[in-house]
């Protein structure tokens, strides 16, 4: 099938095929097409490669996948209108009060626990939330927050903007890391 002046395959309609030989030559073809393979059925038995694969299609384990990360915060897909960041958030640390004046933000806690915060001024976080496994936390544009790991293990988390927060391929080892490039700024 093609989709309108495009001359490859489009992988969403049509004609998917059946077995893991023909998806890897179908969706090959792909002009996005990057390393590892978006569909593996080895899945699981390997360590994922953690970069950003945007703006091609992916498909991942996001659960293992931010298990796996050990950086404060790492771009694994950037796009257009949205982005993809996995966290790891040190006990005790934050991710530092900040605000988004023109996006959206959703935070889902893959393992540890924490203090989620919001409100509309910096000094007034009148919501607050504790969170734990399998918690989302949507944060509306122009809201202050903040969350904190109050656990004993790194607070491991993914994190989707819409539209894009950070540069395609951000790795940010440490928070610090993060403060000294991000120019020490409120967001």
């Amino acid at each position: 099938m093609y989709h309108g002046n495009n001359p490859y395959r489009c992988p969403y309609h049509g004609n998917t095929p059946n077995n893991d030989y023909n998806v890897y030559n179908y969706y090959r073809q792909y002009p996005c097409w990057v390393y590892p393979p978006m569909y593996n059925h080895n899945y699981g038995s390997q360590p994922i490669h953690l970069k950003d694969y945007g703006p091609c299609p992916y498909v991942v384990n996001i659960e293992e996948a931010s298990k796996q990360n050990d950086n404060f915060r790492l771009a694994l897909w950037t796009g257009g209108h949205l982005q993809v960041t996995l966290m790891s958030i040190p006990v005790g640390e934050s991710i530092g009060l900040e605000v988004h004046p023109k996006l959206d933000q959703f935070i889902r806690i893959e393992e540890g626990q924490g203090l989620a915060q919001m409100g509309n001024c910096k000094d007034q976080l009148d919501f607050q939330a504790e969170v734990y496994d399998d918690y989302a936390i949507i944060i509306p544009a122009g809201k202050w927050h903040n969350l904190t790991n109050t656990g004993c293990k790194p607070l491991k988390l993914y994190s989707i903007y819409a539209p894009p927060e950070h540069p395609f391929g951000t790795i940010h080892r440490t928070k610090e890391d993060a403060e000294r490039e991000e120019g020490h700024h409120e967001h």
